[in-house]
């Protein structure tokens, strides 16, 4: 399983999907983003956008899902009990 979470430090949505790694005791990469959205093309690239959090499950053919609460209920949906 290869789970990927594009997030910034002290952002309270990726935070969020932290938590709901931890809670469901997902193995995941972090990759820190730069602060300034015109920097963040590595984001961009897998999204399409700009904003974090991004998750990337490769195993299940997510290459780049926005918004926290997508998140949240996805990986609730596909990793929880």
């Amino acid at each position: 399983m290869t789970l990927e979470l594009y997030k910034l430090p002290g952002c309270p949505y990726c935070a969020k999907v932290e938590t709901k790694l931890d809670e469901l005791g997902l193995d995941y990469v972090e990759h820190e983003v730069p602060s300034s959205h015109s920097q963040r093309d590595e984001v961009e690239e897998v999204s399409g956008q700009t904003g974090v959090p991004v998750l990337v499950d490769t195993d299940h053919g997510i290459e780049g899902m926005p918004e926290s609460d997508d998140i949240v209920e996805y990986l609730e949906e596909t990793y929880g009990a």
